[in-house]
């Protein structure tokens, strides 16, 4: 640290060193002049070389002393500026820290209104939240509780439906019960599909032979049987085979039995001179007739040459619209005499009716012709008013008589 009046300098000041410097320098400038002064053997040209080296050194020196008075100055003023800076620093640090403060406060007091806003929103939002959800639970449960007792009135359906499939077990598994469940079926096929006049139930025939259905058709074909068969217990036997080996041997026994029901047919339903000369086998199963088509086809064709036709409940319908238009046909024909008989009569009233349109048009041409000779009368009739009107009582002359028509009608 350089002390220099009021001002002080430092070494590493810039402005120093460059001063140190060239005090360096003018300085060997002297030590080489001494040198060379010394030395004899120069020439006085090189002695006035030097003393004019000299000259401008001490100039330059004296520039340099001159700089540094004004690099004085101006460290001084740049001092004064920088403290006068600093202090105007300050003043503008502490007031924009003030305006700082005041910010923070006015944000920190915005923040705090605005949390407490949406703290009061989002209480109002929680608490609409919690009515709408206790609302929502309220009517899930009440739901929930309407679904129950739907549950529940399906489990009691279940039940019931269990009992009747436990019931309908019970009558499959009994030949006499499976007997009567295929004649129930068949009896309420047979009363939608034909008239009641049409069939009967459990006829006896000539060989006291009971038929489950007789249907009476006109010769030929004539009455034919339909007799309910269910061989459950070879179909049960099959489905309940879990094996090849096993599903074969129920399979052949499925054959046996219905190749026996279609002989046992055959042999009792179908009389010569009595019945067709075919029956209907009915099988209440559409599972069975299924199973016997796909499976089976040589025992449907063993029917077919035993003149015994396998039916299922959907082809049985089908069966029976057929006979019922055989019915309907032949009781047209029965009755074609009388349909006869009612289009001669319905001829003879279209020619009364023809009869009585040509008198009425003979009166209706009289009646026309009285009435122009009314609007004849009522002319003349006019005229003469005319005249009297206008009081001419000249003599008239005698106008030709007009034929007056009567207006009674003369008899013919």
């Amino acid at each position: 640290m350089i002390q220099i009046g009021d001002q002080s300098y430092a070494f590493d000041d810039p402005m120093v060193i460059g001063g140190l410097v060239g005090a360096a320098i003018v300085l060997l400038f002297l030590i080489l002049l001494i040198m060379t002064v010394r030395r004899a053997g120069k020439s006085t040209q090189a002695v006035e070389y030097v003393a004019g080296q000299v000259g401008r050194l001490t100039q330059d020196i004296g520039v340099l002393n001159q700089g540094q008075h004004t690099l004085a100055g101006s460290i001084k003023t740049v001092s004064e500026q920088t403290a006068n800076g600093q202090a105007q620093v300050l003043q503008n640090m502490e007031q924009r820290l003030a305006e700082v403060r005041q910010q923070m406060t006015d944000q920190l007091h915005e923040s705090q209104r605005r949390s407490t806003l949406a703290l009061t929103e989002m209480q109002e939002r929680m608490k609409e939240s919690l009515t709408g959800s206790s609302e929502k639970t309220t009517k899930s449960l009440t739901e929930l509780q309407e679904r129950l007792a739907t549950i529940d009135k399906a489990q009691t359906n279940i039940e019931k439906l269990s009992g009747d499939v436990l019931s309908l077990q019970d009558i499959l598994s009994n030949k006499q019960r499976r007997g009567m469940f295929g004649e129930i079926q068949l009896t309420d096929i047979v009363s939608k599909a034909l008239p009641a006049d049409s069939y009967a139930l459990q006829a006896t025939l000539s060989n006291n032979r009971r038929a489950d259905c007789l249907v009476h058709l006109p010769n030929p074909p004539g009455p034919i049987v339909i007799d309910a068969k269910f061989p459950f217990e070879a179909y049960e036997s099959y489905a309940a085979a879990d094996t090849p080996q096993l599903q074969q041997v129920a399979l052949r026994d499925l054959g046996n039995a219905v190749r026996k029901h279609i002989k046992d047919i055959s042999e009792r339903y179908i009389i010569e001179g009595e019945t067709a000369d075919g029956a209907i086998m009915f099988l209440p199963s559409e599972a069975v007739y299924a199973e016997l088509h796909a499976r089976l086809p040589e025992v449907v064709r063993a029917g077919f040459d035993a003149r015994v036709w396998i039916v299922s409940p959907t082809t049985c319908m089908a069966t029976l619209n057929t006979m019922r238009a055989i019915l309907k046909d032949a009781r047209m024909r029965e009755q074609a005499g009388e349909i006869r008989k009612a289009l001669r009569l319905l001829h003879r009233d279209v020619e009364i009716i023809g009869e009585k349109a040509g008198k009425l048009e003979i009166h209706l041409r009289q009646a026309g012709d009285d009435v122009s000779g009314v609007l004849t009368a009522a002319t003349r009739a006019g005229k003469r008013a005319d005249r009297l009107d206008n009081f001419d009582f000249e003599e008239l002359a005698p106008e030709p008589e007009d034929k007056v028509v009567p207006l009674v009608p003369t008899k013919p």
